[in-house]
């Protein structure tokens, strides 16, 4: 991998994680048409880094005060029904599903799921599920109403992410609104519930990559890994913004048209269904 093909994968890593379109099968599709390979799910995992980093930095101060809340309320200080404390408990909860089924099924998700065939089939069909559950939304409950059985419900939509083409944003964020959550709301618990999965994920990836004999290229990976920080917390800035008066419609159109164009080099033979990498 060059330094060039290094940063059109972070900047692509950047603009894909958070939007509801799939971070992983752009990194598929792109590192097959540029590299002639699939970059892998541990590529995958440790760009992923940096735009984590990017939802650290974003909500550096929700975060902080929920886990000085919660940890309160482990030493008794603060009420156990104090709202971050509580949020506390909703994340680390709704966490377990993902790393459960995320180490049970990781030589599915690391090889079979990242045919490119399964990647269309995601795409195009949970598109439509995005679509329905963003039309038929209630849109009137915020953050603060979630409750223990929704934030565990939107855990186990985060596990539907381990397939390519669903998407983590696309999966939680269709839960939550299918609960009747505003979208605002539904996006940002779908970002800090994907940070303790995500940067375990990556550091899970990042020592075995380190513990690899083979040569691993660090200089890009750490390339493409800033990169995504950089252009990962504009979109989150973008995104909370717009969906805040906007429908996710536009998604779906490009879901659905990425879906047909990806079947079409499948059978013209320009991308390969399980590319090597």
């Amino acid at each position: 991998m060059s330094w060039w093909d290094a940063l059109i994968l972070g900047i692509v890593q950047g603009l894909t994680e958070f939007l509801p379109i799939s971070s992983s099968a752009h990194q598929s599709i792109v590192g097959q048409l540029l590299i002639g390979e699939d970059p892998g799910s541990a590529f995958t995992a440790i760009t992923q880094l940096g735009t984590e980093a990017a939802v650290l930095v974003y909500f550096a101060r929700d975060i902080g005060r929920i886990i000085s809340r919660w940890v309160g309320s482990l030493r008794g200080t603060v009420p156990r029904n104090d709202p971050d404390a509580r949020m506390g408990w909703l994340v680390i909860i709704g966490t377990i599903p993902i790393v459960v089924l995320g180490l049970l099924f990781q030589d599915a998700i690391d090889h079979a799921l990242r045919n490119l065939w399964v990647t269309v089939a995601m795409l195009a069909g949970f598109g439509v599920v995005i679509g329905v559950a963003d039309r038929l939304a209630r849109n009137i409950k915020p953050l603060e109403q979630l409750s223990w059985r929704d934030g565990v419900l939107m855990g186990f939509a985060q596990c539907l992410a381990l397939i390519p083409g669903v998407s983590r944003s696309g999966a939680t964020i269709a839960a939550g609104l299918a609960l009747g959550y505003k979208r605002e709301a539904a996006a940002r618990y779908s970002f800090l519930l994907a940070v303790p999965a995500v940067v375990g994920s990556g550091l899970y990836k990042l020592t075995d990559v380190a513990a690899d004999p083979a040569p691993v290229a660090w200089g890009p990976i750490a390339l493409a890994t800033v990169i995504s920080f950089v252009v990962g917390y504009a979109v989150i800035s973008w995104l909370l913004r717009y969906i805040s008066t906007h429908t996710f419609t536009p998604f779906v159109i490009y879901r659905l048209v990425l879906a047909a164009v990806v079947a079409v080099l499948l059978l013209t033979g320009a991308l390969d269904p399980l590319p090597t990498g």
